[in-house]
């Protein structure tokens, strides 16, 4: 490799009005040259003038900024040519990114912490709430333009949400009705009263369990789908194509998964309350000596419709909670695939704790009323 040209040597010399002139080539070729001119900068300069370079790269101006910021200088103490500006501001937005502190457990630190959270929390609630609006009024308008419907994608979606899932909401909700029977078995049976076990269940999977499970069950499957899918496309710039057709992302991606949910998860929530009471029964037969004719009789003596309509009531609200949720989620992919893995994550708590609050106010509501 021939040597260095001695004139394109990087020169470093204090000038008028202590502004250090600096000359040559500030390049990564030159960069023993660059260290040696800067370790002998005087420690009082007021300014550094880089624009009678003949060339700087990305080492010049990161040295140039490190020299700057152990004298005390601000960014416009640095002077360079109009060409030379625009990689200068590049390397002066990132050059001083370093790995985050350790994080402290102070007191302080953590209600600092605690604060950030319910910050956020607080704008999550907000977008929430304003593309719940969105999502709703298009759906106004979908009754109004019904050609707008995407009858093919809506169906898609209810058979990867719904028949796909029967077989796995089925058997959970079996095994859930047959622990229960268990449980209140082995508690009324110091009373005697082994045959309450019929309304336990009964009661236990029309008002809460069969939709709760459902719920659940379709928050974990169903609105990580859906964040993965459209995080997907956001990613691959599918979203951004979509809008530069002049298409509508919420027409085309959101509503069909929202009416699809809508229509599958009541279906879902029925199955689950019929295989919830099977496993009941199931129970009752083969280990507290309740013969099948005998569970059913029963059952239909005590239990009332009401109990089946307040099950089936929260269905719907929990199918639009978990598409919002999950949609939403999907919309707000930041375009790496760390952002992809921690709205899917996000999608899945969120739609989760959203279906158990709405529930637990949903029973203290209804047992206020009476119904």
């Amino acid at each position: 490799m021939a040597s260095p040209d001695s004139s394109a040597l990087p020169v470093a010399q204090l000038g008028e009005n202590r502004t250090l002139l600096l000359q040559g080539r500030w390049t990564l070729r030159y960069a023993a040259a660059i260290s040696a001119s800067l370790a002998k900068a005087p420690p009082d300069i007021a300014a550094i003038d880089a624009r009678a370079c003949e060339r700087i790269d990305t080492l010049g101006v990161l040295q140039l900024l490190r020299l700057a910021e152990r004298r005390g200088l601000a960014f416009n103490a640095l002077l360079f040519r109009e060409d030379q500006q625009a990689l200068a501001n590049a390397i002066e937005n990132v050059h001083d990114d370093r790995p985050a502190p350790p994080r402290s457990y102070g007191v302080s630190e953590a209600l600092g912490r605690l604060g950030f959270a319910i910050s956020d929390a607080a704008h999550e609630s907000m977008a929430l709430l304003s593309f719940m609006g969105e999502v709703l009024s298009k759906l106004v308008r979908l009754g109004r333009e019904p050609s707008r419907l995407r009858m093919t994608a809506t169906v898609h979606h209810m058979e990867q949400i719904g028949l796909d899932a029967v077989p796995l909401v089925a058997l959970l909700s079996f095994m859930v009705g047959a622990v229960i029977a268990f449980l209140g078995a082995m508690v009324l049976a110091d009373f005697g009263a082994t045959i309450f076990v019929v309304e336990l269940v009964s009661a236990a999977f029309l008002r809460e369990f069969g939709v709760l499970l459902t719920a659940i069950l379709l928050a974990g499957r169903t609105a990580s789908a859906f964040t993965a899918q459209i995080g997907m496309m956001v990613n691959r710039e599918e979203v951004d194509a979509i809008r530069v057709l002049g298409l509508d992302p919420v027409d085309l991606l959101v509503l069909p998964r929202i009416l699809a949910l809508l229509v599958v998860l009541p279906l879902l929530t029925f199955i689950a309350m019929m295989a919830g009471l099977l496993g009941g029964m199931a129970v009752g037969a083969f280990n507290l000596d309740i013969p099948a004719a005998a569970y059913f009789a029963r059952m239909h003596e005590m239990m009332n419709v009401r109990h089946f309509v307040v099950g089936m009531v929260k269905a719907p609200v929990f199918a639009m909670v978990i598409g919002l949720i999950g949609c939403l989620e999907g919309l707000q992919v930041k375009g790496t695939a760390q952002s992809l893995g921690e709205r899917t994550t996000s999608s899945v708590v969120q739609a989760i704790s959203m279906v158990i609050v709405i529930d637990a106010f949903a029973a203290l509501w209804f047992m206020q009323m009476d119904y």
